[in-house]
């Protein structure tokens, strides 16, 4: 993904919870395409936020087992409202399952009391090198900025 929709954890309890937030500003590249004159946090965005936010989870868990994190599937997705730029947007994930290769969860995205986004999607985890054995080295190496990630977002 292009964009880094977190900001900074705030908690997070591996193989459980995870809480992170979005400080939303007008200097966001995708925000002068989108509604220009009404800029907003896209929804796919907000579910982007969700989704990066889980697959930071699943690393914690798993202490970086896979390089590849991915987004599967995604349901019941309640857009409740927008996401202006000024605002802190809010996410909170629950893992309801975290396997091998695959994990679920629900979570919502909020602005102070407004829920904004609610939802339940799946992810997907594997290595490259799983089907083709000489991106061991890419693996490693998206391994590696993963946790460096981590370790700028979630200061203990």
């Amino acid at each position: 993904m292009k964009f880094i929709l977190i900001d900074r954890i705030t908690e997070l309890l591996p193989g459980q919870r995870i809480s992170a937030v979005k400080a939303l500003s007008l200097a966001e590249e995708y925000l002068a395409d989108h509604f220009p004159s009404f800029p907003v946090l896209p929804g796919v965005m907000m579910i982007e936020a969700l989704t990066q936010a889980s697959a930071y989870l699943v690393r914690a868990t798993e202490d970086f087992a896979h390089s590849m994190v991915v987004l599967s599937e995604v349901s019941n997705v309640v857009y409740k409202s927008f996401v202006s730029p000024g605002q802190i947007f809010e996410l909170t994930v629950e893992a309801k399952e975290i396997g091998a290769q695959s994990s679920r969860f629900i979570g919502t995205g909020r602005c102070g009391d407004t829920e904004m986004v609610k939802a339940r999607w799946s992810l997907r985890h594997f290595n490259l090198a799983d089907e083709d054995p000489e991106m061991a080295e890419m693996d490693a190496k998206l391994v590696a900025t993963a946790r460096e990630r981590l370790n700028l977002l979630w200061r203990v």
